[in-house]
């Protein structure tokens, strides 16, 4: 198994995906009771992912998709109430914050909850609705969250790496000194905060391939970028309207087929970035190295 370098998620032979999931299972998990959450609903939402990233991602993305039940009970159904969320919520505390690590949280009503410092890690939170819920400071690494709703959450300080969330809503959430790296293709991040997020390629640890953040078609109108890290990052065919990428880091930046009308550049370096086919008709401020 790796993480693709061009797609920002892991891939592997279908065997080698088989592995990994028995190797993320729980003890006793076989024998835990599962509580099915409009599981037909979800199991067509993550058809219908499935079928889009397949005709948008490249080969190797595909091959992880096509190597993994998207329709699975680890993908489409909860093994915990949000009752059940709120009593391990309840006994957390800052020493020691909710171990919610590999979860199976899909579809669950999470919304408004305090999730700040908890550990995500490996969780299932397809079709999740976290809106307005605060989760900062928390720990989401490796994390599914296809079609998740984060609208309006604070995850200021949270890490997201090598998370999967494609198809995501974080529309006016509070994303500001998050680590940033993963998969948000398709993502929505309509006039969210990320101020001095960090979406760049992790360029210490290598052994498994170019980890960055990965923006591909995604949404960011009105978003503010000012202050964040961009290296290297993924963008292409991203909607970067009326954003604020002010002193933004954008060395290498991947955004070819981006549109940034109307985006304030003030300060951001472009140096040698790849913007072929980008619309910079109407960009406001004077960025540096910016070649058109």
């Amino acid at each position: 198994m790796r993480f693709d370098p061009g797609a920002g998620r892991v891939s592997g032979s279908s065997d080698d995906l088989a592995d990994w999931e028995r190797m993320m299972e729980r003890p006793g998990a076989t024998e835990r009771r599962r509580r099915h959450v409009r599981p037909a609903v979800f199991s067509l939402i993550l058809f219908i992912l499935l079928a889009v990233s397949l005709l948008v991602v490249p080969a190797s993305g595909q091959d992880l998709m096509r190597g993994l039940d998207l329709t699975s009970p680890r993908m489409t159904e909860a093994a915990m109430t949000r009752a059940e969320v709120e009593t391990l919520l309840a006994r957390a505390t800052k020493a020691e914050p909710a171990d919610l690590s590999r979860a199976e949280l899909n579809g669950l009503d999470l919304s408004r909850l305090d999730l700040a410092d908890a550990d995500l890690t490996s969780a299932y939170l397809n079709g999740t609705d976290l809106s307005n819920a605060r989760l900062a400071g928390a720990k989401l690494d490796q994390a599914w969250g296809l079609g998740a709703n984060f609208t309006g959450a604070d995850l200021s300080g949270a890490s997201l790496f090598q998370s999967q969330m494609q198809d995501a809503t974080f529309d006016g959430a509070d994303l500001s000194a998050a680590r940033i790296a993963g998969d948000f293709s398709r993502a929505s991040f309509v006039r969210a905060n990320m101020k001095g997020a960090d979406f760049s390629a992790d360029m210490r640890n290598q052994s498994m391939g170019l980890m960055r953040g990965v923006l591909n078609s995604a949404d960011l109108t009105g978003a503010d970028l000012s202050g964040a890290n961009l290296s290297r990052a993924a963008a292409e065919f991203a909607d970067f309207t009326d954003a604020d990428l002010s002193g933004a880091d954008l060395t290498r930046f991947e955004a070819s087929g981006a549109n940034f009308n109307g985006t304030m550049v003030e300060g951001a370096d472009f140096a040698d970035a790849e913007l072929q086919s980008a619309k910079m008709d109407d960009i406001r401020g004077t960025a540096k190295n910016l070649r058109r």
